[in-house]
């Protein structure tokens, strides 16, 4: 659903203007698309972990761990990712958004699942500063990551399935287990 809104044109006029409002939008190609609101305990479950598995093991005086309350500029205009790591003092932490993504995640529904893999996927990798995009299941323990190659470019996507696989995110220096992921969860 487009929201009508004439006197925004710009990323910056949609930040303003979306400050502060009840719901959840994007601003993509010059128009402001209504996000679906609520989702499955799964979802949300699975976001959190995976923030507080990022905020235990990065360090806190590098980087910022943040939920989707934070934007995201991109190529196309704002996006408000599940999950995602900048680095600490890269944006002004008054900012409303930020152009210097590290790592961005999202987590599949049956609704997303589309622009997850396709519109989102082409955005967040032309971003410059990104190292890692993944998308995750909320049925299973599966991860699909976009990982940005010795060449400064990201290839297909890995697909990692099962429990006992491990996820590398060496943009990050991290390495973490898909059990640690999905606890409790699935």
């Amino acid at each position: 659903m487009n929201v009508q809104a004439p006197a925004i044109r710009t990323a910056d006029d949609f930040l303003r203007w979306n400050e502060g409002r009840e719901g959840r939008r994007e601003f993509v190609g010059g128009r402001i698309i209504e996000m679906m609101t609520g989702g499955t305990q799964r979802h949300a479950e699975l976001m959190m972990q995976l923030g507080f598995l990022l905020k235990s093991l990065l360090d806190p005086s590098r980087y910022v761990v943040t939920g989707a309350d934070y934007a995201v500029r991109t190529p196309f205009g704002v996006r408000y990712p599940d999950v995602l790591v900048t680095p600490r003092g890269g944006d002004s932490s008054q900012s409303l958004a930020t152009g210097q993504s590290l790592l961005i995640a999202e987590i599949l529904s049956p609704s997303s699942l589309a622009a997850d893999f396709g519109e989102k996927a082409q955005e967040y990798t032309a971003l410059g500063t990104l190292r890692h995009y993944l998308v995750l299941s909320q049925d299973e323990p599966r991860v699909w990551l976009w990982s940005r190659g010795d060449d400064g470019t990201f290839g297909k996507p890995e697909m990692i399935t099962g429990a006992d696989e491990v996820l590398e995110l060496p943009g990050l220096g991290l390495r973490m287990p898909l059990d640690d992921i999905y606890r409790g969860i699935v």
